[in-house]
């Protein structure tokens, strides 16, 4: 079992945060960095920052900081960036086609094998050097190529009905596009629930209360 297992959701949530952010500070040749500057720049305070470290042991020094470089690995093996894990996509459209290509799989802890759609007519194309199967060969893919993962980037309608075989192929773990919440019917299964309209619309939200304020 992972020691970090009882780390509660928000703190993990955040770490994907952090982990960006070092690696922008590691890119201008930061060395060092305080919680306070943390704070200033990702709009956490400091003791949330001290808080949040201290869940994974203690990671720098009162008055003198945290090392970037050894932060940033700290943190990617928390998140268990190291793996490669083997992924499929299923949904080969507009959706599908721009997470394949513009996802940094491998640095993220996967590694894309496979993509499959139901659709004829894009079967056969070549996305980031991967060719589209039919949804057909899915089975017989996932068990010779020992499939950890799947990103679901199908309808709404589909997605229940997918990730149920997806199930009983035996694969446990989803990013799921689908605009559908995939309820946890097994306990055995992880699922990350992608909404981009939420964060569109939490957008609105906010720029509709920033006018009212200034009404």
């Amino acid at each position: 079992m992972n020691k970090f297992n009882s780390i509660s959701a928000p703190v993990i949530r955040r770490l994907p945060r952090y982990y960006r952010f070092l690696g922008e500070l590691k890119e201008k040749g930061v060395t060092r960095v305080s919680s306070k500057e943390l704070s200033d720049k990702m709009g956490f305070t400091a003791s949330l920052i001290r808080q949040d470290l201290n869940c994974f042991g203690g990671f720098g020094q009162q008055g003198y900081g945290y090392s970037v470089d050894s932060l940033y690995n700290e943190i990617g093996q928390i998140l268990g960036l190291e793996h490669s894990y083997n992924a499929i996509l299923l949904g080969a459209g507009n959706l599908g086609r721009a997470v394949a290509t513009h996802m940094s799989f491998e640095k993220r802890g996967f590694r894309l094998t496979g993509i499959f759609d139901i659709d004829e007519s894009k079967v056969g194309a070549v996305i980031r050097d991967i060719p589209v199967s039919h949804m057909s060969g899915l089975e017989k893919f996932c068990f010779e190529n020992h499939t950890d993962a799947a990103i679901l980037c199908v309808p709404k309608s589909a997605a229940p009905e997918l990730s149920e075989k997806l199930y009983q192929i035996g694969i446990r773990n989803y990013w799921n596009f689908s605009h559908y919440d995939l309820s946890v019917d097994h306990d055995d299964i992880i699922v990350e629930n992608v909404h981009l309209n939420d964060s569109l619309m939490i957008l609105c939200y906010r720029i509709s209360a920033g006018e009212g304020e200034k009404l």
